[in-house]
């Protein structure tokens, strides 16, 4: 048994993850939102929701 065996079973799973494009991926958010009928909550959540991304992207 010689020391490249081990090393092909290790590096086998990177050809078979898939690649996806940049365009193609989401952010996660997939909520539909209308501001004239939005209610001060809606409104003060969205905020907060700003400020928190914000926050984790500065991370």
């Amino acid at each position: 048994m010689g020391r490249s065996q081990n090393q092909k079973a290790r590096d086998k799973n990177k050809q078979k993850l898939p690649q996806v494009p940049k365009q193609l991926k989401s952010d996660g958010r997939d909520i539909e939102f209308s501001k004239e009928l939005a209610d001060q909550d809606d409104l003060e959540a969205l905020a907060r929701s700003e400020a928190a991304d914000k926050r984790a992207k500065q991370k």
